[in-house]
């Protein structure tokens, strides 16, 4: 009988330090997985302007919206960009810095376009607890397209001439 209690004392102590370690580990490797900001490239076409958001890490979730005056995520001070129309794009999970708050984008936090022509300018407004907020300046309402590459994770962000 005593070898019994023993081989049940270890086992209680096995399953209860498995609990204590696997929920810790999740819990650090899912701060590790938030995708990050690695480059933002643009690029003229015939019929659009594209902005490509370069990540490290998995597809993020977007949602885009059409707004009258972009603010600085946190503060909620107005973001100066030239344009006309702003669209703001907001990613989440998604950050421009590591787990440590280095910066893994070391662009730009704004930058002017010339190169497009109907979008003036990129701003990067937010980038706080897994939501990172960029603006696009426009000269002239039009339609628009954001959908996420794969190998290496993308979010590609058109808006017509």
């Amino acid at each position: 009988m005593n070898s019994r209690l023993r081989k049940l004392a270890l086992l209680v102590l096995t399953l209860a330090a498995v609990g204590v370690v696997i929920p810790a580990a999740s819990a650090a490797s899912s701060m590790t997985q938030t995708p990050v900001l690695t480059d933002i490239r643009t690029g003229r076409h015939a019929d659009f302007d594209r902005v490509v958001l370069d990540l490290a890490g998995h597809r993020p979730e977007f949602f885009i919206r059409c707004v009258d005056q972009l603010y600085q995520d946190g503060s909620g001070y107005p973001v100066s960009l030239p344009g006309t129309y702003f669209l703001e794009v907001r990613l989440a999970p998604a950050a421009a810095h590591d787990d440590s708050g280095n910066p893994t984008y070391t662009g730009p936090r704004q930058f002017g376009t010339p190169a497009l022509t109907n979008v003036q300018a990129v701003a990067i407004t937010g980038d706080f607890e897994a939501n990172l907020t960029v603006g696009l300046g426009l000269r002239r309402d039009s339609w628009h397209r954001v959908f996420v590459l794969s190998s290496p994770t993308r979010v590609v962000i058109d808006v017509g001439h």
